[in-house]
């Protein structure tokens, strides 16, 4: 079955949505949408999530954002390239929160735990890439784990940043690894994501964050002055 998504796993050297994404957010970069493209975004977003992207046409979008069909495809070639847009701009919200919601904790196994909720949080409660995995789970799924790991590299590029900026502090110990530190964080967030748990509950978020210092923190070693 086809990925709803098809643009996540883009070539190599196009770079895909979440690489974009990334860049975006790492840089701050401001969106330069005119009124009408904004609208249309919005209409968009607004669309796919009640409908679901499958059953969303662009005409769809155009009535919902009030323009015509030749506007919505003067500023987007195709609905992929719609769909990309938007999701686009999900990510970077996403990654854009995660960077916020690590900042006022004091530790680094405190900005750990934090990270992982946040991550949970933000993408689970997406009302857009959320509610897609609960109502579309065989079009999104697939486009996160069959793209040949390109979804799961660019987070997990944006979390060893965030580890190597710790490292760089001196508050993770240099034998660390935190590219695999990165990548076991990343595949254990996924995980959760794309399997229901029997066992934990993701909506608790004490039980979640209970689970990330006994099972995340430790992959940090000790702390560099305990050694």
């Amino acid at each position: 079955m086809e990925p709803a998504f098809p643009f996540l796993a883009a070539p190599q050297d196009s770079g895909s949505v979440l690489d974009r994404a990334f860049a975006e957010a790492a840089e701050r970069a401001d969106d330069d949408h005119d009124q009408v493209t904004a609208r249309v975004l919005d209409a968009a977003f607004e669309q796919f999530r009640r409908m679901g992207i499958r059953r969303s046409t662009m005409e769809d979008v155009a009535r919902r954002a009030g323009v015509s069909r030749i506007t919505v495809y003067r500023r987007f070639a195709s609905k992929d390239a719609l769909v990309e847009q938007v999701v686009r701009r999900e990510f970077r919200r996403y990654f854009d929160q995660f960077i916020v919601d690590v900042q006022g904790a004091e530790t680094v196994a405190d900005r750990v735990v934090l990270g992982f909720v946040s991550s949970l949080r933000a993408i689970r409660g997406n009302p857009l890439i959320g509610g897609l995995m609960d109502a579309e789970p065989d079009a999104v799924v697939p486009s996160m784990t069959t793209d040949g790991g390109r979804t799961l590299a660019v987070v997990q590029q944006f979390v060893a940043g965030r580890l190597r900026r710790e490292q760089q502090a001196g508050n993770v110990a240099r034998d660390v690894d935190v590219d695999v530190v990165a990548e076991m964080m990343v595949r254990m967030s996924a995980s959760f994501l794309v399997i229901p748990s029997q066992v934990v509950d993701l909506d608790d978020e004490e039980q979640v964050r209970a689970v990330a210092r006994q099972f995340l923190v430790p992959m940090l070693g000790p702390p560099p002055t305990a050694r």
